[in-house]
């Protein structure tokens, strides 16, 4: 493809991706393999670059914008070789006009800035939330990090995180599957704030493909195989959900790790006490990663500012308060609940934990361990800007005894 044809290339995936965005229709890379699926005269390079292009205009544009043509247009503002493939010839974006329309260039959208803003997020930082995160790996307990390294010789150590380590950007991870789990710091830094240990009933109760639930269970694992003389007794972990598609991939991928011992529950939403009632006031740990807007992941999927609404951040704000009124009856007195979503803004985060507090009497905030991050409220707050992680906010709360 030449130049010309791959920003004609972009074009057309932006607008596929636009009404996507608008529609609640498949999300970017689904859309960008479709349509090279169905050319595949289309090279490796061809469809680096085209990806790259798409990429960089969604994550210039933080509003909606209003044509594919418009996103690259404000790209090519500032870049006159992409200019230039504005040529009109076969297979290419017609010349640019003077007075043609052009998205606005923006990190987020306004309305989503104010909560930012209101969150203690200063706009000065805002562009690190749509900046290309880092590929972050855990490795499984067992697995010496001089495999990694022979490996991959430029891995680095995540300060902080025994298991935690950098890879360079489009490293090839296929030889350490079911060793090594793809998973940003943070994730693997909120997982570690549940302070799982063995012979612990731990319930994890949005537990999703179950990222977070390998983590918690290898922890425990590796606790266990320490502490292999103490008669501890069973641990169990319950992960749950009620997506069975994305439930279902947690199995699997916890007899690849070597975690026989991680069970799933798929629960009936709005029923959930019916599917839990054996764990009533039963468990030690409620570890509950809560739908949320993602606001934390824009590094990896910067176009769901697109997908994002009033009402839909409303309505996530009541599944989250749902979620955690679930949870409360399952804690055992004097057991912690371990409250988690990857968003920055208070509305998920320091203000749901602080209206839960309020309704349920008794119940208190209890320190992180280990600390990282900032304090916020009555939890922690990672963020893009000052962690180099995704964005995060954890707070672990203790049933009253």
């Amino acid at each position: 493809m030449r130049p010309a044809a791959r920003t004609q290339a972009a074009i057309e995936l932006l607008d596929a991706i636009i009404a996507a965005a608008r529609e609640g229709g498949a999300a970017a890379d689904t859309l960008i393999a479709r349509y090279f699926a169905a050319r595949r005269y289309a090279g490796s390079k061809d469809r680096r670059a085209v990806r790259d292009l798409v990429y960089t205009a969604i994550r210039a544009c933080g509003e909606v914008p209003p044509s594919g043509r418009t996103a690259m247009v404000a790209l090519a503002r500032r870049d006159a070789a992409l200019t230039a493939t504005f040529d009109g010839s076969a297979h290419a974006p017609a010349p640019i006009v003077a007075d043609e329309p052009v998205a606005t260039e923006a990190a987020v959208p306004a309305w989503i800035g104010a909560l930012l803003r209101d969150a203690g997020i200063g706009d000065e930082i805002w562009s690190a939330l749509v900046s290309r995160a880092p590929l972050d790996v855990r490795l499984r307990h067992d697995v010496p990090s001089a495999d990694l390294i022979a490996a991959v010789p430029d891995a680095a150590r995540i300060p902080g995180l025994e298991h935690g380590w950098r890879l360079p950007p489009g490293t090839d991870m296929a030889a350490f599957a079911g060793r090594a789990e793809i998973q940003d710091a943070g994730s693997q830094m909120v997982a570690l704030a549940a302070q799982a240990a063995p012979g612990m009933t731990i319930v994890d109760l949005c537990a999703g493909a179950g990222g977070k639930s390998l983590a918690i269970g290898d922890a425990i694992t590796a606790a266990e195989a320490a502490e292999a003389a103490t008669a501890a007794p069973p641990s169990r972990l319950i992960a749950c959900d009620v997506d069975r598609a994305r439930l279902s991939r947690l199995a699997p991928r916890a007899q690849q790790a070597g975690l026989s011992t991680v069970e799933t529950r798929l629960l009936d939403p709005g029923r959930e006490m019916v599917g839990l009632a054996d764990l009533r006031a039963a468990a030690d740990i409620v570890f509950v990663d809560a739908p949320c807007s993602g606001t934390g992941t824009w590094r990896r999927n910067p176009e769901a500012r697109w997908r994002l609404t009033p009402s839909r951040l409303e309505r996530l704000t009541q599944t989250q308060a749902h979620v955690l009124d679930v949870a409360a009856p399952l804690v055992r007195p004097g057991g912690a609940l371990v409250y988690v979503v990857c968003s920055l803004l208070d509305k998920e985060g320091r203000g749901q934990v602080d209206a839960f507090l309020a309704r349920h009497a008794g119940w208190h905030a209890d320190t992180i361990v280990p600390s990282f991050g900032e304090p916020h409220g009555a939890g922690r707050r990672l963020t893009p800007a000052r962690d180099q992680t995704d964005g995060f906010f954890v707070a672990r709360l203790l049933a009253p005894c």
